[in-house]
């Protein structure tokens, strides 16, 4: 059986070894937890270089240690507000680390809809920290993965986007912003080696749903780790965590708004 072997696009550095795992991994929102189950995975399958990045480093490293080893795990610091600092920060890493065959975007809040609604600081917090953020981090991104003609965004998304409801609709309105522009970033890279994979999860059991009611079909962050490796190898375009929710939204979708609004979600 021969060695895996990286392969070498012309000038543009490793995409790939033999057995096509993904080697070079930049985590936006290191400290997610769906982040770390994904990066879990991924190193299980092959992957060689993770970058975790967050603006907490001390929780990164945290993160980190008990990975070194199985691999090469570095932490950095970003910030998905400091829109000016984006491009320079997608440039030093890939001046540091060479090609990136994939990038998750994992950051976000949920806020606190009855107070932010209220609030309008807080509701551009929300939207900045789910949508402005990624879409201004993102289009750097592009662009670098555009010039190395190779690589992967994978990006984190929601069902509260699809149907977006009363109790929650700033950080639904947010996801449906997100979701929109990555699905069209994705278009606009058809042809240039480099692509996007938008993840739908349901209600996921994480950090940041802690002491919530958990909603049907409600997964845990392994479960959507899963699916979104699962579907970087089928190379997919949108996936749903777990697959049965797409029918529910599919249906939601279409029930009246008199209607949907007396339904209790």
């Amino acid at each position: 059986m021969l060695e895996p072997v990286r392969v070498r696009l012309p000038n543009r550095g490793a995409v790939k070894n033999a057995l096509g795992r993904l080697q070079t991994v930049l985590v936006l929102g290191g400290t997610s937890d769906i982040a770390v189950a994904t990066v879990d995975q991924l190193v299980a399958s092959g992957a060689r270089t993770v970058v975790l990045a967050g603006r907490d480093l001390n929780a990164l490293e945290t993160v980190a240690e008990p990975r070194r080893g199985r691999a090469t795990i570095a932490t950095r610091a970003f910030d998905a507000v400091d829109f000016d600092s984006h491009a320079p920060f997608v440039d030093a890493i890939a001046s540091e680390f060479g090609d990136l065959d994939l990038v998750l975007l994992a950051f976000g809040a949920i806020g606190d809809q009855p107070n932010d609604e209220r609030d309008p600081a807080a509701v551009v917090d929300v939207i900045n920290a789910n949508f402005t953020g990624a879409a201004s981090v993102g289009t750097a991104i592009a662009e670098r993965l555009r010039d190395q003609g190779h690589g992967l965004i994978v990006v984190l998304s929601s069902v509260a986007g699809e149907k977006v409801r009363r109790t929650n609709y700033i950080y639904g309105s947010a996801k449906a912003g997100l979701d929109g522009f990555f699905l069209g970033l994705g278009e606009a890279l058809r042809g240039s080696g480099a692509r996007v994979m938008v993840v739908r999860p349901g209600f996921v059991h994480t950090k940041m749903t802690e002491g919530m009611d958990a909603a049907p079909l409600a997964v845990t962050a392994e479960q959507v780790a899963t699916d979104v490796v699962k579907g970087i190898r089928r190379g997919a375009d949108l996936i749903w965590s777990p697959l049965p929710i797409r029918g529910v939204m599919s249906v939601l979708r279409h029930v009246p708004r008199p209607i949907f609004r007396r339904l209790p979600i």
